[in-house]
């Protein structure tokens, strides 16, 4: 089904998998900027960025967590195998979280859907997500795991808000 769908994507890293800090590319000036550490003593699951050209519902590019056996960094460029998403609101805002695995690592390749991930790594970014922002005082609702095709249709709306947003300029 995944090769049917055409679920492989390029993805921009902003977050390496194992740290605390929040960086975030900023376009204007075409660096990598520390946007903030981590108030609690958690580290991001996954590599953690998105997809470029697309837009989603929160006005920020879509997200999306690459699962990799090792850390990249901020700005690498990684093809990326979606095998579904994440669903939450963060600060009342729709922020669906695609997630994928890298599709040039051989350790995690091979994985062609969220089923076949083991649990305890889906339990660990749901649990991420629930706590991550606590100290802070922002609301993170978190609720299911959804397969490739919505995953893709999210990409896909992303991908038309940003013609639209960029048709306007």
């Amino acid at each position: 089904m995944g090769d049917k769908m055409n679920n492989i994507i390029d993805s921009i890293i902003e977050i390496p998998l194992g740290t605390k800090n929040k960086y975030e590319i900023d376009k204007k000036l075409g660096k990598i900027r520390l946007s903030r550490v981590q108030y609690s003593s958690m580290t991001y699951p996954s590599e953690y960025g998105f997809i470029d050209d697309t837009i989603a519902k929160d006005g920020d590019p879509v997200d999306i967590l690459v699962i990799t056996s090792e850390a990249t960094f901020p700005g690498c460029i990684v093809e990326a195998k979606v095998l579904g998403y994440l669903d939450t609101i963060d600060n009342g805002y729709p922020d669906p979280k695609i997630i994928a695995v890298s599709n040039v690592d051989p350790r995690c390749n091979f994985y062609n859907s969220l089923e076949e991930l083991p649990k305890h790594s889906l339990l660990e970014i749901k649990n991420f997500f629930e706590n991550y922002k606590l100290l802070q005082h922002i609301k993170v609702e978190v609720f299911d795991y959804h397969g490739i095709e919505d995953a893709m249709k999210i990409i896909e709306d992303g991908k038309k808000r940003y013609l639209e947003k960029e048709s306007q300029n």
